[in-house]
């Protein structure tokens, strides 16, 4: 990463900066996406753009960014709290028909199954 984008993103305090830069540089970022992934994760306090970074690159590649994307729903996991992202995030990466499927998907993906356990604590699956 070059200094001049080290500078403008160390002023980034909530993600929203750096979320834009992949946005808007998504064709050329590869190589930096994990340092950018790492500095969303340090200053999201709540989730928000670590959620929508995950969400954007989903819909972009989801096997190309698999890693990145692990990497950022984790974190979401950690940082949304209140619940507020999670569901879309959920129904982003799994389908809106997620609930139907619970029990395979937890099965599968250890994500998935901490996604539905924070959104849905007295629910077995």
């Amino acid at each position: 990463m070059d200094e001049n984008l080290r500078k403008q993103l160390s002023q980034d305090t909530t993600g929203l900066a750096t979320y834009e830069y992949i946005a808007n540089n998504i064709d050329t970022i590869d190589e930096l996406l994990p340092e950018l992934v790492d500095i969303i994760v340090q200053v999201d306090t709540n989730g928000q753009f670590v959620v929508s970074t995950a969400r954007y690159l989903h819909a972009i590649n989801p096997e190309h960014y698999a890693a990145s994307i692990d990497v950022l729903v984790k974190a979401a996991i950690d940082k949304d709290r209140e619940h507020k992202y999670l569901g879309d995030l959920v129904a982003s990466l799994y389908g809106p028909d997620y609930k139907e499927h619970a029990v395979e998907l937890s099965a599968e993906d250890d994500n998935f199954r901490r996604i539905y356990k924070r959104l849905y604590p007295a629910t077995a699956i």
